[in-house]
């Protein structure tokens, strides 16, 4: 398998999409010819159909296509000893369940599943190719992420009908912390500390010091909402909950010092 490249990893609907040269190999002892003395070392088809295919799928497959530009990009080679590879250039967009709890300082685990639909593994057992049977393309660059490693394992199932083998990827992403320090917390911290000017404003100044509270508490709870209309609404409090909560604390703080002093100056203005 050849990751050719990871086009995006979406946060809200917790899905990835990946484009991959998929490769498996398989014999078929039906499938044996003459190589005529070596001269001939395989055997090219373009229309799979023609020959016995396992029956793999994605199992945590969306949605996926073949490409068909120029030419559909799938060979079969046969070798004399009946040995088939099969080659496929294929886009596919990938389930990946997120624990959200340290955003944006989180680790997110993507996997690619591969496994038999309806042979069981008394009939068909998928293995790992020996050596590097992933490889990824050079300079794989994400927007928001980077691919910290890559794990291959197996995952066979068990149903009532029987155990069906299964291969699968894990992806480790980590999330580039840069995007968010300049679109979150820059921002907020600005926000915070705008909102202490009133600090040193004049106690009479009760305009200014309100108007600098408000407007810097509606752009604060702006912000907020916006950090949580990109992110899928989840049952536990994540670290950006946190971060813009203590933010929040703050400014509201700072508009209600200003609101205890004016009203204690009143009242000791009228004693």
């Amino acid at each position: 398998m050849f990751l050719r490249s990871i086009s995006k990893i979406d946060d809200y609907k917790m899905e990835y999409s990946v484009q991959l040269t998929f490769r498996e190999q398989w014999l078929d002892e039906r499938l044996k010819f003459d190589d005529i003395g070596g001269r001939l070392k395989y055997l090219t088809l373009t229309e799979a159909n023609r020959v016995w295919m396992p029956d793999l799928f994605f199992s945590n497959e969306k949605e996926g296509h073949f490409h068909n530009i120029i030419m559909p990009n799938v060979y079969i080679r046969i070798f004399p000893y009946g040995s088939v590879l099969y080659s496929i250039r294929i886009s596919l967009t990938l389930a990946c369940p997120m624990n959200l709890k340290l955003y944006p300082l989180d680790r997110q685990v993507c996997s690619l599943r591969m496994a038999s639909y309806g042979w069981t593994t008394a009939d068909l057992v998928f293995l790992w190719k020996e050596g590097d049977p992933v490889q990824v393309v050079k300079n794989l660059h994400l927007p928001r992420f980077t691919l910290e490693k890559f794990l291959t394992d197996y995952c066979n199932s068990k149903t009532n009908t029987g155990e069906y083998s299964c291969l699968k990827v894990d992806l480790l992403f980590k999330r580039e912390f840069s995007y968010y320090l300049i679109q979150i917390y820059i921002p907020c911290c600005m926000l915070v500390i705008v909102s202490w000017v009133s600090f040193w404003l004049d106690q009479g100044a009760v305009p200014a010091r309100v108007s600098l509270g408000v407007t810097t508490l509606l752009t604060m709870a702006t912000q907020t909402s916006g950090i949580n209309a990109s992110l899928p609404p989840v049952s536990y409090t994540k670290a950006i909950d946190v971060w813009t909560g203590v933010c929040l604390t703050f400014v509201f703080g700072a508009l209600l010092e200003f609101a205890l002093v004016n009203y204690a100056s009143r009242s000791d203005a009228s004693s």
